[in-house]
């Protein structure tokens, strides 16, 4: 093993050991994934399947020829290619500060668009492969959809074939990545061609929402062709409370090499954050989101906690993706929606007079699967009677955000349902 691999196995195991399993959302306590589950037969009678993975939940890549530095340190020019995310080199003291200025957005307020740091040029390695959700870097050392891949794989399932990965820039919201939308719809078309079978969309967390707006933007003549249905792991489909912390004082997840504050500079310049804000309709008008010494937010404030942020493009940013996905329109199609609950998970963040450069100093919490609350989950429920395709919901008691992707008893459910044994049990405990 070269000097350089042993150094990333060790900088990994090193982030293994200070990581608190809590800091599920953004990925980073499944370095090093379960192995999958071999079933005792294989079948080769199920759908083609595309998976649409979560925010943060696929390799990008970039080049640069940079016109200024924010270290003397990082690279001004690159001839090739280099991992963007996830690249090791970020967890270092100033390979943060190269990393922010390379991923960050620039948003435009006038045009309502946004483009890339300037001198930056980012791509998504692997559309329709699967090698970029299941690692999220090049050493395959920080683990996503590998075990659920592997246990598709178990089934009967080809990598890069019968099933596929569906990568995007998770930067930016579906109403700045039009491309994209077009590529999944060429996609599903071209494995029906291939198949002669109606094609399974299966997303996670944030990717849920993009299956959903993908979806309400065909026809339904067209979804009745060409899509089998809809499993939905995870899905905040009221919106991440999370959210509103992460662009008040940032959140790190538990990575000490990275202050919360520092990690913020990103975090703002994503168009997907504002869009993933508490939907408006969903949660109540009076609930406190944010409360500090001077002033207490709620989903009626938007525009307010902004402006007491500085943070003016937030609120554009806000505007320009409330309505993307916020009226939870009914796919159309089979849906099969499934979720953690029973764990605390934060629905208030309370802080003091340091706001907003500080952490939380308190926390309210209600039922959810530590990330995302159960209201928001939940509003899958609300689909059934809307549409003429059934409406399966199953609740994991006990299960964490990001075990949805891996845990054995979601895997066999999956494969119950890609077997064609369509109904569900409306709870599964998996406190044991």
């Amino acid at each position: 093993m070269s000097s350089a691999n042993l150094f990333t196995l060790a900088l990994t195991v090193t982030l293994v050991s200070v990581i608190p399993h809590s800091s599920a959302f953004w990925l980073f306590n499944v370095v090093f994934p379960p192995n999958a589950t071999r079933p005792l037969f294989r079948s080769n009678d199920t759908p083609p399947l595309i998976i649409v993975p979560g925010n943060l939940g696929n390799r990008m890549e970039a080049k640069i020829d940079k016109p200024t530095l924010v270290h003397w340190m990082c690279y001004k020019k690159t001839q090739d290619w280099f991992p963007l995310w996830i690249d090791l080199n970020m967890f270092m003291p100033i390979g943060v500060d190269c990393w922010i200025d390379n991923i960050k957005l620039v948003y435009n307020s006038s045009t309502r668009r946004s483009t890339n740091s300037p001198g930056v040029e980012v791509r998504v390695p692997g559309f329709g492969q699967t090698h970029s959700i299941e690692h999220l870097d090049t050493h395959r050392l920080a683990g996503y959809f590998h075990t659920m891949v592997q246990h598709l794989v178990n089934m009967g399932y080809a990598r890069n074939e019968t099933v596929r990965g569906a990568p995007y820039d998770w930067r930016l919201a579906p109403n700045e990545n039009e491309e994209y939308l077009s590529k999944l719809k060429g996609l599903v078309e071209e494995m029906y061609e291939q198949y002669q079978r109606p094609v399974l969309l299966l997303g996670h967390s944030m990717g849920c929402h993009y299956v959903l707006y993908f979806l309400n933007q065909q026809p339904q003549a067209w979804k009745d062709k060409f899509i089998k249905g809809f499993i939905s792991l995870g899905a905040p489909w009221g919106g991440a409370i999370k959210t509103l912390r992460v662009m008040a004082s940032g959140e790190n997840d538990g990575i000490p090499m990275i202050s919360n504050q520092k990690i913020r500079e990103e975090q703002r310049m994503v168009t997907s954050n504002p869009w993933m804000l508490p939907f408006v309709d969903v949660w109540p008008k009076d609930h406190v989101f944010i409360s500090t010494p001077n002033a207490s937010y709620t989903n009626q404030d938007y525009q307010q906690f902004f402006a007491d942020l500085d943070f003016e493009d937030g609120w554009n940013m806000w505007e320009d993706t409330k309505n993307l996905t916020s009226a939870l329109q009914a796919p159309g199609v089979e849906v099969w929606c499934m979720y953690g609950v029973g764990l605390p998970t934060p629905v208030s963040y309370v802080y003091d007079d340091t706001y907003p450069d500080s952490d939380p100093v308190e926390y309210v919490y209600d039922d959810g699967d530590n990330t995302v609350d159960t209201l928001s989950m939940s509003q899958c429920k609300r689909w059934t009677g809307r549409q003429e395709k059934p409406v399966h919901v199953t609740e994991f008691r006990g299960m964490p955000h990001l075990d949805m992707v891996f845990h054995h008893r979601v895997l066999a459910l999956m494969q119950q349902i890609l077997e064609g044994h369509s109904d569900t049990p409306e709870e599964i405990d998996c406190r044991n």
